[in-house]
């Protein structure tokens, strides 16, 4: 945690596409190393349950889990979500902002540490829960690691591996690691786009979700806001990202309970190292969705309803005071 006390400030919040519970609010946040962040929040008045923090993925902001924060508030939890450093309306890294851009993999968990020093800032209740989804999964992992401060912790999609078809993966290293050291660092990888997957790809044949109605609200959250959008990343971030898995996948489980959901049809993340991950965590389980692909929490209402429950069930079961309401 940070020394002294946080000045709060009041950040921008696009309460008309989040379609979250009412009372949400954003705060700009100061790292330790000068970005500047954004993180929104929802409180109920009986937040009983504690807080849930989300760590999102790489493209994500704030608004898109408006609804996961509706199913949590809902059940008596405070909920908290991050625009990272580079994306949303966080500060981009990069002269074109376009570009998902990271220096060094570690720099998110100094957003972490002021993520957390705000939360202490606005007594946000405690017990703290963590859910990570896909880039967010391994800032999430290295967190609950280094950092503690949670009861418990639920992936979705995590990045603990990243997945490369065969013909691919070669030329991926490659760029990865000879890319920034011919000046193309901030450049982004071969085959690769700098507008928004969502903003350009239709429904059909997207890897996100199989529910239409998850896949709309996410492109009109963009049409609304276009400054939300983020395209490919930067050779540098795939190095860092690829070093990152491998210094994840090396360490012991955190003694920490856990719960990680996998689509069948996942295309992003590498299934093995889920898969992996899980099999060696003590505490941990791991639930596949047969018919989910990379955002279970975008899919349709049964299949995230059920994320939704299991989620809970699990916070709810390493909470001091017992059994909490249910939704």
């Amino acid at each position: 945690m940070g020394a002294g006390l946080m000045t709060l400030t009041p950040a921008p919040f696009f309460e008309d596409v989040a379609g979250g519970p009412a009372g949400g609010q954003a705060h700009w946040v100061q790292t330790a190393d000068g970005i500047r962040i954004r993180v929104g929040h929802w409180r109920p008045e009986d937040a009983t349950g504690g807080t849930v923090m989300m760590f999102p993925g790489r493209t994500e902001y704030v608004e898109k889990y408006g609804d996961a924060a509706r199913e949590f508030v809902g059940r008596g939890f405070a909920f908290l979500a991050v625009d990272w450093r580079g994306q949303g309306l966080a500060d981009r890294l990069l002269p074109d902002p376009r570009v998902g851009h990271v220096e060094k993999f570690p720099d998110y968990q100094k957003d972490v540490a002021a993520v957390m020093q705000l939360a202490e800032e606005l007594d946000l209740p405690k017990p703290w829960y963590v859910i990570g989804h896909s880039m967010g999964g391994a800032i999430g992992l290295r967190a609950v690691i280094e950092r503690g401060g949670f009861s418990a912790c639920a992936f979705t999609g995590p990045m603990w591996g990243i997945f490369f078809s065969p013909v691919m993966k070669p030329l991926s290293q490659i760029t990865a690691y000879w890319g920034p050291r011919f000046g193309f660092g901030h450049k982004t990888p071969p085959t690769t786009s700098l507008d928004s997957y969502v903003a350009t790809q239709p429904f059909e044949g997207n890897v996100l979700t199989r529910d239409p109605d998850m896949y709309r609200m996410m492109k009109d959250q963009l049409a609304a806001h276009p400054e939300l959008a983020l395209g490919a990343p930067s050779t540098i971030w795939l190095r860092e990202a690829l070093d990152e898995c491998k210094w994840l996948m090396s360490q012991p489980a955190p003694d920490l309970p856990c719960l990680t959901f996998m689509g069948g049809h996942e295309q992003i993340v590498d299934r093995k190292a889920i898969r992996k991950r899980m099999a060696n965590w003590p505490k941990g389980q791991l639930v596949e969705i047969p018919d989910g692909e990379h955002e279970v929490l975008m899919e349709g209402p049964e299949v995230r309803g059920q994320v939704y429950l299991q989620i809970s069930d699990l916070f709810q079961a390493n909470h001091p005071n017992g059994q909490l309401k249910s939704a």
